[in-house]
């Protein structure tokens, strides 16, 4: 429900350079010199980004839209088209004099990208078609912090090798896996410096994953949960014109990640949105981080259970399923449960202080709100909203809406899985040969 509709150093939200874009999501690497190969390889990625922004149109229009002769137009739709990047669809009419032509649109069944998730309480991987299309998705219920990282990365390796297969079956070549990760994140070293959700300190997560994959793996990286999580979400917004937003997720921890101007913003040292370790209550529960009165101790999911459930009570379990255990509680939460219905309320306050805080500092156009968020939002929604209308300074919250996300706990693998895939918008040709081995 919505109530309305990369770099080398280290990050706790995926690092890189400072306001990397994403609207695409692309990250662009060094200039190369302007020779005639590097020159069409450009073409080739332009044309695919029109059309994947943009949407199917004819060569003319192609053209006019890049500023591109015709007849270059049309060597470049033949060559993705033999990549098998793209397609001819329908004719395409749009009132003018003479023959309507062909138009050309985004192939998505040559081409996979693979986002694996490594969360507190589970193991989550999608692989996507470059058309979006969901090829491959599945949750594995676990317990992170006490399975160690040894077992999650043998775990996170069977997924993607699952995943592969299911690939290869279908004829799908595999661009690329993207792990996310909470915390501080080394892009460059493929190390999950420091996580304190999940116990982890200086877990070298790609190297593992690629060991256990063993020959023909394809490429790997590393970036933080909640930026991919942010990525997905924008992909969604964008199409309703937002283009300034916080992502805020709620799971064992919270994460946040922060579009601008359509842009990721990641801070001078690729730091910005740790906000669920922003001291909003110094004197209250003690954080996984050591410290007290983080955000997260208010408003994350161990808060809730926290305050819903007695320490016995199986929704505690991290081993049973997290989707089932959320259900339980909307049950109890629709049924009147009064310790449920005041544990929500308590969280609902708990984001309401916090949101208006980030919305007096960043006034973004809308704060979307994943992970378990989303199974409450008719109970938190409202409240939120009253709490930061009478909290934030700006006339009408600034013009910020309150969104629920509608793709719940699946953001930072879509991300992940969407972030695999930007090579072929930089070298359409280059990333199919490598991903089919040609």
């Amino acid at each position: 429900m919505r109530t309305d509709p990369r770099s080398t150093q280290r990050s706790d939200d995926g690092g890189g350079r400072g306001d990397a874009g994403i609207g695409p999501v692309v990250i662009n690497g060094p200039a190369r010199p302007a020779g005639r190969a590097s020159i069409r390889r450009a073409n080739l990625g332009l044309v695919l980004r029109l059309l994947r922004d943009a949407g199917p149109r004819s060569r003319a229009r192609i053209a006019d839209d890049a500023g591109l002769p015709r007849p270059t137009v049309t060597g470049l739709v033949t060559e993705l088209i033999e990549l098998g990047l793209v397609c001819e669809g329908d004719a395409e009419r749009d009132g003018s004099v003479g023959r309507p032509g062909q138009s050309v649109r985004i192939d998505g069944r040559a081409l996979c990208g693979i986002g694996l998730e490594i969360n507190v309480d589970y193991l989550a991987a999608v692989a996507l078609t470059l058309g979006g299309d969901t090829v491959f998705e599945r949750r594995v219920a676990m317990d992170v912090r006490g399975a160690g990282p040894e077992a999650v990365l043998d775990c996170a390796a069977e997924l993607v090798r699952e995943a592969l297969g299911v690939l290869d079956a279908a004829a799908i070549a595999t661009a690329g896996v993207t792990v996310a990760a909470p915390g501080v994140v080394d892009i460059a070293a493929g190390t999950v410096v420091y996580a304190a959700n999940i116990d982890w300190h200086d877990v070298e997560a790609v190297s593992g994953i690629r060991a256990r994959l063993g020959r023909g793996a394809p490429p790997l990286r590393l970036e933080n949960d909640a930026k991919l999580g942010a990525v997905a979400e924008y992909l969604e917004a964008s199409a309703a014109g937002i283009h300034d937003l916080i992502y805020v997720t709620g799971e064992t921890g919270v994460g946040g990640g922060i579009i601008s101007g359509g842009r990721l913003h990641r801070g001078a040292a690729g730091f910005a949105g740790e906000i669920g370790h922003m001291p909003l209550d110094p004197g209250g529960a003690l954080c996984a981080c050591g410290r007290r009165g983080c955000w997260e101790t208010m408003v994350g999911l161990t808060a809730l259970l926290r305050h819903a459930a007695a320490p016995e009570d199986p929704v505690h379990d991290p081993s049973l399923d997290l989707e089932a255990r959320l259900t339980d509680l909307q049950a109890r939460a629709a049924a009147g449960d009064a310790r449920t219905l005041e544990a929500l309320d308590r969280v609902a306050d708990g984001l309401g202080l916090g949101l208006a805080l980030l919305a007096d500092v960043l006034n973004p156009r809308a704060v979307v709100l994943g992970g378990y968020f989303t199974y409450f939002g008719d109970r938190l929604a409202p409240r939120v909203e009253r709490l930061m209308a009478e909290r934030v300074m700006a006339p009408d919250t600034g013009g910020c809406r309150l969104l629920l996300s509608t793709l719940g706990f699946t953001a930072p693998a879509r991300g992940g899985a969407l972030l695999a895939l930007d090579p072929v918008y930089e070298d359409p040709a280059q990333t199919v040969a490598t991903a089919t081995g040609a």
